[in-house]
């Protein structure tokens, strides 16, 4: 007698929540789902890991030479703008 084997693959969908914990044994159950592999507790990123990441390709880093310049671009179209808009005022 031939035996039949049937498999079924159900692919899950991850999620991520973002959650406020209100009692404080929320988060011992939180711990311990995590403990279970269940689920994954990961901190926020902050901005200087944020930063971290993003520097980590050096070539791409623009120089402090390279800021200024585009500093002083912004600046300067800035400037041009407020003295156009001032000029049509006072000819109005």
């Amino acid at each position: 007698m031939n035996n039949l084997y049937f498999c079924s693959i159900n692919f899950v969908q991850m999620e991520a929540l973002s959650i406020e914990i209100v009692n404080p044994k929320a988060k011992t159950l939180l711990r311990n789902l995590a403990s279970m592999n269940l689920i994954q507790i990961k901190k926020k990123p902050t901005l200087a890991s944020i930063l971290t990441i993003l520097r980590r390709n050096e070539s791409q880093i623009p120089s402090l030479e390279e800021i200024t310049q585009e500093v002083e671009l912004v600046r300067q179209a800035r400037y041009d703008s407020k003295k156009q808009n001032s000029y049509r005022q006072l000819c109005a």
